[in-house]
């Protein structure tokens, strides 16, 4: 009968965390590691297998990693549910949180209608580890040729948070920053911890308001991209990352918008197999359960945090690159060697 240990739940649970959120396919690296190590590894790990306990596993991931979102964007969704709530009050979308609020909505519906109905059958057909390989490899290109071929639109979303954040031009905005509730007497470097607080906040109020000026029928296809995250190897997070960049959205807000849709996602796919974690199939194994979520948790709220930051000043290109030859080298080994 096969089991999850220790070891494996801590290694599993914290590359889910990481790579749930850095564009790099969490189920691509699930489906691979285990394969590549072989041995009790690649038996206990094995996705694509029915009635295995690894499934009530990546059950208790997901979760985790919803979890450590929902932590992380706290203040945002506290606006977003309450924009949900006063625009169904006032029978109209008035509010950016309210439109933002069913942004969200709409986005979701596309891939939620396909992961009831095709999940499973994506993950026995497609959850294979040569297979995983290939489409990590692809998922490679996509991030590449999203950098590649950015829109002039995404480029310009880009240089105007840049001058936004200018330190030259506080002077000159000080009436907005007093309003976001800012200091405008204090660089980055001389603001405490309380005015950085402030200030991320202020970001996020601004973000949000650009991420509302898109059209319902854009935000549909940027959430439809998480479609392709279904299959291993592809980035749920990367192919939502470009598809916002293509429809003119900056780099960071395009990986904001990408975090806050994952999160109803991911808990939803946790939480709609809750029965698998509490059955059967969690029996024996609920202490490495436990691990591996906490580590994934950690894992993603790090991850989150420090991607933010990231996407601000560099690319998705380095996180193609790795893709791409991970992926290729994969497959060579899988098919070559083992």
């Amino acid at each position: 009968m096969t089991h999850l240990t220790y070891l494996e739940a801590a290694v599993v649970g914290l590359v889910q965390g990481v790579s749930e959120m850095f564009p790099v396919s969490s189920l691509g690296h699930n489906v691979l590691i285990p394969a590549i190590i072989g041995g009790s590894w690649a038996s206990d790990l094995n996705v694509s297998k029915a009635e295995s306990p690894y499934l009530a596993f990546i059950v208790g991931l997901h979760v985790a990693t919803a979890i450590a979102l929902l932590i992380y964007f706290r203040r945002d969704w506290i606006r977003i549910i309450g924009g949900f709530f006063t625009s169904i009050r006032d029978r109209g979308v008035r509010t950016e949180d309210q439109k933002l609020a069913w942004m969200i909505i709409v986005a979701t519906i596309p891939v939620g209608i396909v992961g009831l109905l095709f999940e499973h059958a994506f993950r026995v057909i497609f959850g294979k580890p040569i297979i995983a390989g290939i489409f990590l490899a692809v998922n490679g290109v996509i991030l590449i040729a999203g950098e590649r071929y950015r829109s002039r639109a995404s480029k310009a979303a880009d240089a105007a948070i840049a001058d936004e954040r200018d330190p030259r031009l506080i002077p000159a905005r000080e009436p907005e920053l007093v309003a976001a509730g800012r200091s405008p007497a204090r660089s980055h470097a001389r603001a405490g911890a309380r005015d950085l607080r402030q200030q991320e906040q202020a970001e996020a109020i601004q973000a949000d308001r650009r991420l509302a000026r898109m059209s319902y029928p854009q935000t549909v296809l940027v959430g439809s991209a998480q479609i392709l995250a279904l299959l291993a190897g592809i980035s749920r997070d990367g192919v939502t990352m470009v598809a916002g960049m293509a429809r003119g959205l900056s780099r960071e807000d395009a990986a904001r918008f990408a975090f806050l849709l994952a999160t109803p996602v991911i808990l939803a796919a946790g939480a709609l197999k809750i029965p698998d974690l509490l059955g059967p199939l969690g029996n024996g194994i609920r202490g490495q359960i436990l691990l591996g979520s906490v580590l994934s948790g950690v894992g993603a709220y790090l991850s989150v945090r420090f991607l933010l930051r990231y996407l601000r000043t560099r690319t998705l290109t380095p996180f193609g690159v790795y893709c791409l030859i991970a992926g290729v080298a994969s497959v060579l080994y899988l098919g070559l060697v083992k």
